[in-house]
């Protein structure tokens, strides 16, 4: 099967966080083959020096790791500033990384619910923060945030993940709002079950658990990580110049 390649992209400098393993590697792996410049953050050190391996073997532009914690705001601040000395200006961010974790209702503590939300919902807004210079200079740029389909239905058993994309919508109407004049666009992408070998370790242990969510799905073929890829290869292209302040659902028909 073909899909489609966009010369936009092509030596352009692309930041992906979370980008060592699941979702992120793949769009680490779709943007490279669209010959962009990615640069990618995770915490996950030995993962980010394979993929960057992996994926160097095969590119024109070999990946940038850097290990970080997003948690860590000044740190990511300065994992972006490092990415910008060597590669240039970020013209795509996609603000990937995150833990849907599962929890009882009842279990939450405070310090449970800030550090949900530090993983899920706060590195975005401040990595938007910090490209926003980067992408003003350029005069472009596109942002790419991930929630999920989980706040749509009520996924209590992940009430605290889910709010936190929930917010991640709104958050990225009034970014889209705040960053158009200076011709950057910002939009979210919402998967549904993406089935990624964590997905599989966690939550999905037996094909049989596959199966049942595949077919509670109107496409009724395993979601893979590849066709969110895709999608933010589209929504950071030239090809969607047009298209900002939108919340784009990836799910199969599941929701």
């Amino acid at each position: 099967m073909n899909f489609a390649k966009y010369p936009s992209l092509a030596d352009r400098v692309v930041l992906i966080t979370g980008g060592a393993s699941g979702i992120g590697a793949d769009m680490v792996r779709a943007f490279a083959r669209n010959d962009a410049r990615v640069a990618f953050l995770d915490i996950q050190a030995e993962a980010g020096r394979m993929l960057v391996e992996e994926v160097s073997r095969t590119s024109r532009h070999a990946p940038f790791f850097l290990g970080c914690d997003l948690t860590d705001i000044p740190a990511l601040r300065d994992a972006i500033e490092r990415v910008r000395r060597k590669l240039g200006p970020v013209a795509a961010l996609v603000n990937n990384a995150a833990n849907d974790d599962r929890h009882a209702i009842a279990d939450v503590t405070p310090d449970y619910w800030d550090r949900t939300q530090d993983v899920n919902l706060k590195h975005q807004f401040f990595a938007a923060q910090a490209v926003h210079p980067h992408m003003k200079e350029l005069g472009f740029g596109s942002i790419i945030n991930m929630s999920s389909i989980s706040w749509r239905f009520g996924a209590d058993q992940m009430a605290v993940y889910a709010t936190a994309k929930a917010a991640i919508v709104g958050m990225t109407r009034a970014l889209a709002r705040g960053f158009g004049p200076d011709n950057i666009r910002v939009n979210a992408i919402e998967p549904g079950a993406v089935i990624t070998e964590r997905q599989r370790q966690l939550w999905f242990k037996t094909q049989d658990a596959v199966d049942q969510t595949v077919a509670r799905q109107l496409i009724r073929k395993v979601l893979l990580g590849d066709e969110i890829a895709r999608t933010a290869l589209f929504l950071a292209a030239d090809d969607s110049r047009m298209i900002t302040k939108q919340s784009i659902i990836v799910d199969a028909g599941l929701r």
